[in-house]
């Protein structure tokens, strides 16, 4: 088990028992909150510079399994603090399956694990298309029960959730990503048991 973050057996079992013929793209998004001391640079600078894409992900890890990053951000503002976002797209539960059992993976995921204070991954499911990219900012919002009055108007796309791979014992049911362009106000919800919201400033923005 774990020391951040709870597993959420059921799912697990959901995820290997969907994961034959019948099978279809899922997103995996990862919320990451580090150790005191890991992250240096104050919160709210650009990660470009102090983050490269290994930190969110192993890329050729990622491309072994016909995986790739789709999202790699830093958390400008959040309500609890969070420091990092990054999705994987995956081709089909298989594949997230695969690379989870691989021993080069698991070690990857070991040396990571001393600077991780707690972690959120979420299976989603794109409810529509996916996000245009190329964001300035990105207001990252999820939920649970039913989705939430928009902040602002402006595009967004919304995801559900099918099940959460490890976290703190809640259940969530949609997540959203909205385009927001930099300067935009935005009068944000605090937090409560069921919503979160997350300002992001990406690092590489690609979805597939």
């Amino acid at each position: 088990m774990p020391r951040y973050g709870l597993v959420d057996a059921d799912y697990a079992m959901r995820l290997r028992e969907s994961s034959g013929d019948v099978d279809g793209p899922i997103y995996m998004l990862a919320l990451t909150r580090l150790r005191p001391g890991t992250d240096t640079a104050p919160r709210g600078l650009p990660a470009v510079g102090r983050d490269t894409l290994a930190e969110f992900a192993p890329i050729s890890l990622l491309s072994s399994v016909g995986a790739a990053l789709c999202l790699a951000a830093s958390v400008v503002a959040s309500s609890p603090t969070w420091d990092r976002v990054g999705v994987v797209g995956f081709p089909n539960r298989r594949s997230f399956l695969e690379l989870a059992d691989r021993r080069d993976f698991r070690d990857w995921h070991a040396r990571k694990e001393e600077s991780i204070e707690h972690t959120t991954v979420l299976g989603t499911l794109p409810a529509g298309g996916l996000p245009a990219g190329d964001s300035q900012r990105v207001l990252l919002e999820v939920w649970n029960g039913p989705e939430p009055a928009p902040l602002v108007p402006a595009p967004a796309t919304r995801f559900d959730v099918e099940g959460t791979v490890i976290g703190d014992g809640r259940q969530w049911s949609g997540a959203r990503y909205t385009a927001i362009v930099l300067g935009t106000a935005l009068p944000l919800h605090p937090a409560r048991f069921g919503y979160q919201a997350l300002l992001l400033e990406p690092v590489l923005e690609r979805w597939r």
